[in-house]
């Protein structure tokens, strides 16, 4: 017997051709869709492909990590700004985690406020921290060291952040990622560009595990 291949053999994204047959349509709309997002517009395609790195990591698609470091290297990004943009990105599902901590406290303690993801729960933020000190404390040592300039700048940390954001789907997330864009020079514009970044990106993840679809369903 031959070796077992892994689940996410390289090889199998060249299966994609096939649900472009399978569905011709609908995949040629989301490869125009895919183009758009990812083409140059008030975003350089450099910072979209930043983006798409850290929205691919929050994903969990491997094969959006592959073709999208790649696309990234021949636009003469560094493994070390790939590796800030990948830091803002666990910054942030962290964060989401963190900052869902506080409508936990609320549903522990059988809160009757209707709405669940009211801001009146950012108010438990030193609740929370008085359970768990060393841990909250280690966890802002992080986020602001993620966020901070270096190789990439503030600006440029945001529109990642923001459209990270909008994947782990923290609402207060996206709600300080905003307001804090804006306070750097980022235009409305600008964040949508980056939302669109990250839809295609979501989108995009669930078009590429297809191909383990479609090799599943040959196996039976």
């Amino acid at each position: 017997m031959g070796e077992e291949k892994g689940l996410y053999q390289r090889s199998n994204i060249r299966r994609l051709a096939e649900l472009g047959k399978l569905t011709p349509e609908t995949f040629r709309a989301f490869l125009q869709f895919d183009r758009l997002a990812l083409g140059e517009g008030l975003l350089s395609r450099r910072t979209k492909e930043l983006i798409a790195i850290a929205v691919a990591h929050v994903t969990g698609c491997p094969y959006c990590i592959d073709g999208h470091v790649t696309a990234a290297k021949k636009l003469e990004v560094s493994k070390e700004e790939m590796i800030e943009a990948v830091m803002v990105a666990t910054a942030l599902k962290a964060g989401s985690a963190y900052a869902h901590g506080f409508i936990a406290l609320s549903s522990y303690d059988q809160s009757s406020e209707e709405d669940l993801y009211a801001r009146s729960n950012t108010n438990r933020r030193n609740e929370l921290k008085e359970l768990h000190p060393d841990a909250v404390e280690a966890f802002a040592k992080f986020d602001r060291q993620a966020s901070k300039a270096n190789l990439l700048s503030r600006k440029e940390k945001e529109l990642i952040a923001i459209a990270v954001a909008h994947v782990t789907g923290c609402a207060y997330c996206i709600d300080t990622h905003a307001k804090r864009g804006k306070q750097l020079g980022i235009s409305r514009e600008e964040m949508a560009e980056s939302i669109f970044v990250a839809t295609a990106l979501k989108a995009g993840s669930a078009l590429a595990h297809s191909v383990n679809a479609l090799n599943a369903y040959d196996e039976i």
